[in-house]
């Protein structure tokens, strides 16, 4: 029994004395002090024969040292075993290739590649082994050879990055195709690796590409695959319309589930403000969807953009077709969407609050969970303070904030007790409200409380009368009352008779988002330059370069001042709320693939 503990210790040592001698080699080895880490890994191969990773450890120590003789002999002598792996071919050839003896190199690669003929098996890590190498068109070729000679074999994945490396795009997305056609790969793992080679740009040559090979598919097989990949490559060029050609056809093929995509795409089109194809995207599912809540929502998105430009006529068919609306679907938990919309649009585009609050008490009558009771309760907030009712709306902001407190819903209803409290005037309440929301966990929430708490701090400190903030007040309350004109002209009351004062970097900001509201883009403009000009190292500058770097990008066509904003931002501001857009607003205008 003693003899057999003794020798259990005595491995245990020698087990612990050999990792602490791998450690310290390797440690040498990732340093790059190749002459250390050499004495340990020779003493480890010795000691260790079978052990292929001390072994390949020494040989890069070796080729390190340029000691290419000894890597060779160590190599042959590993390649007499009966159980040696045909890698050691590419490692050979490799050690050749160091030392600039390429016809040498060659004979061995060849030998490498000749071994899948035999045994195609061999084809993943002969093909892996030369591309850890950087031996591109050899390891293409071992791919290809062990698929060729074994068809069941799929290296499609490993061959479409080497096409990727060695610029072959097209080979690339063939190889990715294949393995989405062949169900080796999920769609999304195959849209994550091309993504990385197309742009929004559908003039881009890898674009071009990629749909060129998708259409040439399509034509040799008629599976809806193609018709999805073509649409996914549409959208990412914002062409809605020709991904809304893709979608009809995949929908004349399928179910009706497939009208789900078509709400998306309509989302997204509405998104980029691409609002004719939006309409025809909703348009589409109201006509084919017998799903009432599908086509409902699409029937609702239809209205938001008939609203973008509605005049009284417009607004008065846009009335009739939400009273039509509301006798169709009725008073139900499942559609408290209409009721809000109908409710909205009767208090912010009809000046009707007394009707809108009557519709949404009734709704609040309906069985509903606490989300439900909490989203009614928030529009009729949102209405009493459009009808100046600040204390009725308070109740109901409270009454969410307290039975949803450590949820998204409840820090907005607290955040719009302290914007309602500040358009009544009660500044005081409003700041003790702003400073819990600071830490919120919705960064705009967030972002909103600390730009509305600075407002108000800084210029009570500055005004102890609070009169500018006042007018303020009044203009913000007007905004969101949706009188916008005469928001502009109360701002404008501040512009003249509180210049130079604290409050009016607030004021232009504010008036340039109206007069953008109302077209005016160019005096927007004007007022964007003057808060950089005057007000450059204040807390409103990157959101008056963001501005006007929308204002260039959107609606002046000048995508060269465009980037000079966002890059002002970018190098500039890069704890601002707007860095991760403005940056990739600029990589997009520069032509960078972006993920």
């Amino acid at each position: 029994m003693k003899v057999v503990l003794f020798l259990i210790s005595f491995f245990c040592f020698q087990i612990a004395l050999c990792q602490d001698d791998y450690f310290l080699g390797k440690q040498y080895l990732n340093d790059g002090d190749f002459d250390k880490a050499v004495i340990f890994f020779e003493k480890l191969t010795k000691d260790n024969p079978t052990r292929n990773d001390y072994a390949e450890d020494l040989i890069v120590c070796y080729q390190q040292l340029e000691r290419y003789d000894d890597a060779e002999k160590l190599l042959q002598q590993k390649l007499t075993s009966d159980r040696a792996h045909p890698i050691l071919l590419v490692e050979i050839g490799y050690n050749y290739t160091l030392q600039n003896k390429p016809d040498a190199a060659a004979d061995y690669y060849k030998q490498a590649l000749d071994v899948i003929e035999k045994n195609p098996n061999f084809a993943y890590s002969i093909g892996s082994r030369f591309q850890k190498f950087t031996l591109l068109d050899y390891a293409e070729q071992a791919f290809k050879k062990g698929m060729e000679v074994k068809p069941e074999l799929d290296f499609n994945f490993p061959l479409a990055r080497i096409y990727g490396e060695q610029g072959k795009i097209e080979e690339m997305y063939v190889s990715y195709l294949a393995l989405l056609q062949n169900g080796n790969a999920s769609k999304e793992s195959i849209l994550r690796n091309i993504d990385d080679f197309i742009t929004s740009d559908a003039e881009a040559e890898n674009n071009i590409i990629l749909k060129r090979v998708l259409l040439k598919n399509a034509q040799k097989d008629p599976n809806i695959l193609w018709n999805e990949l073509l649409s996914w490559l549409f959208v990412r060029q914002k062409q809605f319309k020709s991904a809304f050609t893709q979608e009809k056809a995949i929908y004349k093929r399928t179910d009706e589930s497939s009208l789900s995509r078509i709400e998306d795409l309509g989302l997204q089109a509405l998104e980029n403000k691409d609002y004719e194809i939006a309409q025809e995207l909703f348009e589409f599912i109201i006509s084919n969807s017998n799903d009432a809540i599908l086509k409902l929502n699409a029937q609702l998105h239809s209205i938001d953009i008939q609203l973008l430009n509605a005049d009284i006529t417009a607004l008065n068919k846009i009335e009739t077709t939400f009273d039509n609306l509301l006798t169709e679907y009725g008073y139900r938990s499942n559609t408290l969407q209409l009721q809000i919309a109908y409710a909205n649009f009767l208090t912010f585009q009809k000046n009707n609050p007394e009707y809108a609050v009557s519709i949404l008490k009734k709704a609040l009558e309906l069985p509903l969970n606490n989300y439900g009771i909490a989203t009614l309760k928030m529009a009729l907030g949102d209405i009493l303070v459009y009808d100046q009712k600040f204390n009725q709306a308070l109740i109901y902001f409270s009454q969410i904030q307290q039975e949803l407190k450590n949820d998204v819903l409840g820090q907005n209803a607290r955040f719009k007790v302290a914007q309602t409290s500040f358009y009544k005037g009660d500044f005081d309440w409003a700041l003790t409200q702003l400073k819990v929301l600071r830490s919120s966990t919705s960064q705009l929430i967030a972002n909103d409380a600390m730009q509305l708490s600075l407002l108000i701090s800084d210029n009570s400190l500055e005004d102890s009368t609070q009169t500018a903030l006042k007018i303020y007040a009044k203009a913000d309350l007007l905004a969101y009352q949706n009188k916008t004109k005469d928001a502009i002209e109360t701002l404008e009351q501040i512009l003249k008779d509180h210049k130079g004062e604290k409050i009016e970097d607030e004021a232009l900001l504010k008036q340039g988002e109206l007069l953008e509201k109302i077209k005016d883009y160019d005096a927007a403009k004007f007022n964007y330059q003057k808060i950089i000009e005057f007000y450059a190292n204040d807390i409103l500058a990157d959101d008056a370069y963001f501005a006007l770097a929308q204002l260039y990008e959107h609606q002046f066509n000048e995508n060269e001042k465009a980037k000079e904003h966002y890059e002002k931002i970018i190098y500039n501001y890069q704890d601002s709320y707007y860095f991760p857009i403005a940056r990739k607003n600029f990589r997009i205008l520069r032509g960078d693939a972006i993920e």
